[in-house]
């Protein structure tokens, strides 16, 4: 069996040797490009600023107002059925809040580089 031949791997380098880039071969590049637009966790489309927006974003007052009443009152007393769903509900936007951040920060590093630490979300 023969094998493919590979080309060698060549850098682009400062003048200092520091190497600041790598070229690809075409197929090599549309293979990467390929699997990063496969990738469900990336949110590919969006600019680095709309990224950092999203990894960044908190609830609102409002919702965060009434999270902080509703686990006070939880503490005091038992909840109401619709409180206890008002709660829920609640408590489910921030675990989407915080997928959707994450997804944003993991986004940021493979297309960006970039290496933010995750905000908090309330």
């Amino acid at each position: 069996m023969i094998k493919p031949m590979i080309a060698p791997i060549r850098y682009i380098t400062e003048e200092d040797g520091r190497r600041v880039g790598v070229v690809l071969a075409w197929e090599d590049y549309e293979r990467l490009r390929k699997q990063r637009a496969d990738d469900a966790d990336l949110l590919v489309g969006l600019t680095r600023s709309e990224l950092e927006a999203l990894a960044h974003s908190k609830l609102s007052i409002d919702q965060q107002t009434r999270l902080e009443e509703l686990l006070a009152e939880a503490k005091a007393r038992a909840l109401t059925p619709e409180e206890e769903d008002e709660l829920n509900q609640l408590l489910d936007r921030i675990d989407q809040l915080n997928l959707l951040k994450a997804k944003a920060l993991l986004t940021l590093q493979v297309q960006f580089g970039a290496s933010a630490s995750s905000p908090e979300t309330r």
